[in-house]
């Protein structure tokens, strides 16, 4: 009986509780692939949490007939606003929608700022202390090879979705994610401080890349065929979590979604938790 009077007396409230329901429930049916079906250029699971989402941020500016100037009235508002924007972010890990071609593309669309950080680093050794260039060019030797690949693959996924280019592109993308990871490693025994620091920046760009990708195609990847790529994550990403650049990161990723930092940290934070949830 409480149940039913709450949800008379405050029906904006549960009708919020039941709108970030649906959109909560949808972005863990899009994490796991099911689609519904198809809807226009996404799927209906992501037109569902799309719409359950917009109708949240509706809701949230609804003025309240009459008592919107009270105190608890804005408290209301403030509360249904920040549940909106829970809501959007629940969904939310580098990528809008789940379906294949979606994703492809939005993976092609991180490869210039891949190929950016790769070509940046090529540069780094010549103005590291002598003792550092050394460490920096042994470790970051393969990026370019690897960068090249990967970009290859996913413009081949992109125009031909097709389930043996995914797992290459898995294999791909997680034998690079170990190239920087290891890298990372390395160049925390550069001993001169300025030249460490300065090491770290260049390979966390292109680490940065490569994590956005991996997460890209974490979205269409199954469980077996995440286990299959764990199996090869040797240095996993606690190992290089006290090397990491956390504003740099949010900073690269709010950059190419146009989006605030405060979003990039929520995905990237996101991104990683399911990683680590899957092994790596």
């Amino acid at each position: 009986m409480n149940l039913i009077s709450n949800i008379w007396k405050q029906p904006r409230t549960s009708m919020a509780g039941l709108l970030i329901g649906v959109v909560t429930i949808a972005g863990v049916l899009s994490q796991q692939g099911v689609t519904l079906g198809n809807a226009g250029s996404g799927s209906v699971v992501a037109l569902i949490s799309g719409i359950a989402a917009a109708l949240l941020g509706l809701l949230a500016r609804d003025p309240k007939a009459g008592a919107q100037s009270s105190a608890s009235g804005a408290g209301t508002t403030a509360k249904l606003g920040a549940w909106a924007l829970i809501a959007v972010l629940l969904p939310t890990i580098f990528v809008s929608g789940c379906s294949g071609v979606n994703v492809a593309q939005n993976i092609v669309n991180w490869t210039p700022t891949l190929q950016s950080a790769v070509a940046a680093g090529d540069s780094t050794a010549a103005i590291l202390d002598p003792a550092a260039a050394p460490i920096f060019t042994v470790a970051t030797v393969g990026f370019e090879a690897a960068s090249t690949l990967l970009v290859s693959q996913a413009k081949a996924y992109l125009a031909n979705p097709s389930a043996t280019l995914l797992s290459q592109l898995q294999a791909q993308v997680v034998n690079f994610q170990q190239q920087v990871n290891a890298s990372l490693l390395a160049a925390a025994r550069i001993v001169n401080p300025a030249s460490q620091q300065h090491a770290l920046a260049v390979i966390q760009m292109v680490a940065t890349a490569v994590n956005a990708i991996f997460a890209l195609i974490e979205q269409i990847s199954g469980k077996i065929a995440l286990a299959q790529m764990a199996t090869s994550a040797t240095i996993t990403l606690a190992m290089v979590e006290p090397y990491r650049n956390r504003e740099l990161e949010a900073a690269i990723v709010a950059k190419h979604y146009d989006e605030p930092v405060s979003v990039a940290k929520v995905q990237i934070a996101t991104a990683e938790k399911m990683e680590i949830q899957a092994g790596f």
